[in-house]
């Protein structure tokens, strides 16, 4: 007996091989009809004998392609139509209301590589070798559903080799839609910094003149040049990782002062020779996404002054484009790779633009005719030891390889309506899946900057933009938006933010409010960074969330960020925090953490402390008047709860770092110094930050609110009693480490005692600090704690878009506000 099945395959299935694969499967179980891309997945509809169907379903759902993620499969038993055989269909534009999700660009696969370096394959060295299995995705696709027209390959037309490889089902170039070779193009291109008119472009339009390509690029990087060259999202500015003097100008150029670099190596025999590498380090180098993996330093291996100096960790990556491939293998050693772009601007990614741009910087220009239409930075991930769950995978930058792959937040579903027919539920169902529930677009922070776009359930949080402090940045994440906009037809009809009045997502976002009619919903900084800990983790009762970073706009109009809050994701009480201490001059603490320390100092009246002469030393008596003026009149002196600029502070006054070259470096710097070899037992009696109630008026708006405040003053004058007594700063470093741990523990059982929550998110950016988050989750969980911590997105401001599109959702349901 014949039955037929409409089919549908929600989930990543395009651009994966997926067609290819059900079209061979149905062959296998001898099944008729077609299958084809439709704007909602893929669309199969299967006649045959009812076991092989089954048997068909079954292999579908277990046995995609690897880059493949099957999220649902629904099927609707409809009248056979007696097909005489089983076809891939064109894509049906209007098969469906929604999207079907996009895959990320996927690294070079085995397959690939064998024939790049392969003698007798025609695919011989072409830099743009790919298949189903490999190759470009988001960032080539202006429109779904994914097939060739629509994508950045429209106007290479396939010579008739290639064109049959994709016609033929049992070929792994069936229907790979950037299927493409010499004679097709694209090609790379060559030209240098000084060719002002173009006029000496060279094309890799032959095996023999992109050889010859190569061999340019590769000799301008030995003898000490920088080349910009062309990658899947963006430009790389590329030089010898082993040559101190090209480094140092590559900063120079790149305006990159300290800030480390990352280093593409040729192969993991490469990685080992610098690097120590866990299984789990290795198996991130060489998956299909082929991230930047911080890696720890070898002991004794030599690294070259200005790469990654004073840090214990190095960012490696492992080729994932063919055309990185020949470089690497060509070049025969590590290179650093680091965007290609002037500092704090977005990475450039046409390449006439880039050449105006960057011809100051770069020596030479590796690009190519394939435009990009997304622009992507690499992904950054770690592996940190996460308590009793072990090793753990943690996103530091998420962009290609992992963006724009949605990020789940669970959403209230329609009330259950299997008595009212088959029907009514299953319309139900698939509003759910389709994202009847309001569209929310969360804007995100100013620094580390992400959107997401919530559709349904499905979070898209965009690639790493950047710091949104200057309008290109601007425009870059305006563009995005649009994009992510188009592919996942999505138009929002919600709008989150954050609610400091000065960010720029958030004037846009409250003028576009005002524009077009719909909810905004203005979010505290640290409630996001703890419900974005909550709704990655489906947390849905009240955490106890521990948010430090450096800089959030408080709900009091101060600078918070030692924040310890009792939190679920509609809402917040701010349960304790750091006592406020004042920032002379604002945000040149920042960029002089010197007077964050004299703050730090003048708060706990320690000035006056033998030690804390090296501060108002270094600063001259001019500034320290100046501070002391300054804060004594309330000038030009915001007060913060950052335990990012207490770390800042304590870095200064231990001589480490007192004038950071880049964001962050007086802290990644102090968790650096720690002793290899510290050991909290041995290091004598240990620092305390001490708790005590809050005096302040709670219904006051002018000043901290909360019921418990952290007293650091022990710990600064510990730390000053050790500088005077000669104590190691590798072990003072340590201690104040260990400090922070121990007021973890302390609050949460305090707010666990009052309480009755045994859950803790930890979050923020200075939980980047892999000691802190690692001894952290430890000592929670020993003393009784359940930890949830950021994995897939990152504990820094990189996650706040999610957070705040997790808090909108909620508070949306619980009000049942109608929307655009």
């Amino acid at each position: 007996m014949t039955e037929a099945l409409d089919i549908e395959v929600h989930g990543i299935v395009q651009g994966v091989g997926f067609r290819p694969f059900v079209y061979n499967l149905a062959r296998k179980y001898a099944l008729k009809g077609w299958v084809l891309n439709a704007t909602a997945g893929v669309f199969i509809h299967a006649e045959g004998e009812p076991n092989d169907i089954d048997s068909f379903v079954i292999e579908i759902s277990e046995h995609s392609p690897a880059a493949a993620r099957v999220d649902e499969i629904l099927m609707h038993e409809v009248p056979p139509e007696h097909f005489t055989d089983f076809s891939i269909r064109y894509s049906d534009d209007a098969a469906a209301a929604a999207t079907t999700l996009v895959s990320p660009d996927l690294a070079t696969c085995d397959d690939c590589f064998r024939e790049l370096f392969d003698p007798a394959d025609r695919r011989y060295h072409y830099p743009f070798i790919n298949c189903t299995n490999c190759g470009p995705r988001f960032t080539i696709i202006e429109g779904l559903p994914y097939d060739r027209p629509k994508t950045s390959m429209k106007n290479f037309e396939m010579c008739d080799t290639c064109a049959a490889e994709y016609a033929a089902p049992e070929d792994r170039r069936f229907h790979a839609q950037p299927d493409a070779c010499f004679e097709c193009g694209p090609w790379i291109s060559w030209r240098d910094s000084l060719d002002a008119d173009k006029s000496n472009v060279i094309w890799g339009d032959t095996r023999e003149r992109s050889d010859e390509i190569i061999d340019l690029v590769v000799g301008a990087l030995r003898r000490g040049q920088i080349a910009a060259i062309k990658g899947l999202g963006g430009f790389h500015l590329a030089c010898d990782a082993n040559n101190k003097e090209a480094i140092a100008e590559l900063r120079r150029r790149k305006r990159r002062e300290g800030k480390a670099f990352a280093v593409m190596m040729p192969n993991m025999a490469h990685v080992l020779d610098y690097c120590e590498v866990n299984d789990a380090e290795e198996r991130l180098l060489n998956g299909p996404q082929h991230p930047i993996v911080l890696l720890k330093k070898k002991p004794g291996a030599q690294f070259a002054p200005g790469l990654a100096d004073a840090l214990p960790e190095l960012g490696v990556m492992l080729p994932y484009t063919p055309l990185q491939h020949l470089l690497l293998a060509a070049f025969g050693g590590p290179l650093v790779m680091t965007s290609g772009n002037i500092h704090d601007e977005p990475i450039q990614t046409d390449d006439d633009q880039a050449w105006q741009a960057l011809h100051e910087v770069a020596d030479v220009f590796l690009g190519n005719n394939r435009p990009i239409l997304c622009r992507f930075d690499d992904s950054v991930v770690r592996v940190i030891k996460a308590g009793s769950a072990g090793e753990a995978i943690q996103s530091v930058r998420r962009a290609r390889g992992y963006a724009p792959l949605p990020v789940k937040i669970k959403r209230a579903e329609a009330p259950d309506a299997t008595e009212a027919g088959p029907q009514v539920a299953e319309e139900q169902a698939g509003d759910r899946e389709r994202g009847r529930t309001p569209v929310i677009f969360a804007c995100g922070p100013e620094q580390k900057s992400t959107f997401t776009l919530l559709r349904g359930e499905d979070a898209f949080v965009s690639q790493h933009v950047g710091d949104m402090e200057n309008a290109a940045t601007f425009d870059a994440w305006l563009d995005a938006k649009a994009h992510y906009e188009k592919l996942f037809d999505a138009v929002p009809q919600a709008i989150a933010c954050d609610m400091h009045p000065e960010y720029l997502a958030t004037k846009w976002a409250r003028e576009e409010s005002a524009k077009r009619g719909m909810p905004l919903i203005e979010t505290q900084h640290h409630h996001a960074h703890i419900a974005a800990v909550m709704a990655e983790n489906d947390l849905d009762d009240a955490v106890i969330g521990v948010a430090f970073d450096g800089t959030g706009y408080g709900a009091d109009g101060c600078i918070w960020g030692g924040e310890v809050l009792l939190a679920n994701r509609s809402d917040y009480e701010r349960f304790a925090n750091f006592a406020y201490i004042p920032m002379p001059g604002g945000a040149a603490c920042i960029k002089r953490p010197l007077r964050m320390a004299y703050g730090l100092l003048w708060e706990f009246d320690l000035l006056d402390h033998p030690a804390a002469a090296f501060v108002t030393d270094k600063l001259g008596q001019t500034e320290s008047n100046l501070c002391a003026q300054m804060i004594e009149r309330g000038l030009n002196t915001p007060m913060t709860s950052s335990v990012g600029r207490i770390f800042d502070a304590l870095s200064a006054l231990l001589g480490i770092c007192v004038q950071p070259a880049y964001e962050g470096e007086a802290a990644i710097l102090l968790e650096a110094a720690i002793d290899p070899g510290y050991d909290s037992t041995q290091a004598g009696e240990p620092y305390a930050i001490s708790l005590t109630k809050n005096a302040a008026d709670q219904n006051s708006t002018a000043h901290d609110t909360s019921v418990v405040l952290f007293d650091a003053e022990p710990m600064v004058r510990g730390v000053l009693d050790d500088i005077a007594a000669n104590v190691p700063r590798g072990i003072i470093a340590g201690k104040i480490h260990d400090a922070f741990v121990n007021a973890i523990v302390l609050i949460c059982q305090v707010a666990n005692a009052a309480y009755g929550i045994a859950t803790v998110a930890l979050a923020g950016g200075v939980f980047m600090n892999r000691y802190l988050v690692e001894h952290a989750t430890a000592a929670l969980e020993a003393a009784g704690f359940t930890v949830a911590l950021n994995k897939e997105l990152p504990p820094n401001d990189g996650s706040i878009s999610y957070g705040q599109a997790a808090i909108a959702a909620k508070r949306l349901e619980e009000s049942e506000q109608p929307c655009a």
